[in-house]
């Protein structure tokens, strides 16, 4: 039976209120495990340690030359650990796949209980990496880079968010929780300054900004 326009959209609605629990935004300290977030005086040396260059081309790029999700444990890829480590009382099935439990997005603090409705975002976009030098890696290089668990490149977040930020960096696009900024700003220049990936001038610029009003 073919629903009417009005009640399908009903439908997706309920649908959809059904997987999240709060969108009521937590503290900017809760991101549940994610490693080698530094603090404000180590990230202010890794961004004045970078090397500011014009942004290079996107010729050649394709994710297909950043291969991700490898298996990391078992029967888990590097997708499902970083599911599991971000959510909360995360269940999974023999295969590594989420059967229940709870993901709260820092970037708008809203809380999924549905493993679809999250997505693993790469911090520094793979795309922007490219740009910003890795287009001169080997592709074991990249593939280390979109599977890195050490650094603060992988995180669990609302799936829309992932899609609206695309490849921007933070002169152009940022989180709209606004007291998450300054941890993603030192998220993001540890994972440049642990690949030894460039940043432009204007990205620099916003990110200094970010810092220059962090607390810690």
């Amino acid at each position: 039976m073919r629903l009417s326009r009005v009640t399908a959209i009903a439908v997706a609605t309920v649908a959809m209120a059904a997987t999240v629990v709060t969108a009521v935004p937590a503290s900017a300290a809760d991101i549940p495990d994610v490693p080698a977030v530094p603090s404000k005086a180590v990230a202010q040396e890794y961004l004045s340690a970078l090397t500011v260059d014009a942004e290079g081309t996107g010729d050649g790029y394709s994710r297909e030359k950043f291969p991700h999700w490898d298996n990391v444990e078992g029967s888990c890829n590097t997708r499902e650990t970083v599911l599991q480590r971000d959510g909360d009382a995360v269940v999974v099935d023999n295969t590594c796949q989420p059967t229940s439990g709870t993901w709260t997005s820092p970037y708008d603090g809203k809380t999924w209980t549905d493993a679809a409705d999250v997505d693993i975002d790469h911090l520094v976009p793979l795309a922007e990496a490219w740009r910003s030098g890795a287009a001169a890696w080997t592709t074991e290089r990249r593939e280390q880079f979109a599977n890195d668990l050490t650094n603060p490149q992988l995180i669990a977040v609302t799936d829309d968010l992932n899609q609206a930020k695309g490849d921007q960096d933070p002169a152009e696009w940022l989180p709209p929780r606004t007291d998450f900024r300054c941890t993603y700003a030192k998220m993001w220049v540890t994972v440049k300054h642990s690949w030894q990936l460039t940043v432009q001038d204007a990205e620099k610029s916003a990110l200094q900004s970010i810092l220059d009003a962090c607390t810690s």
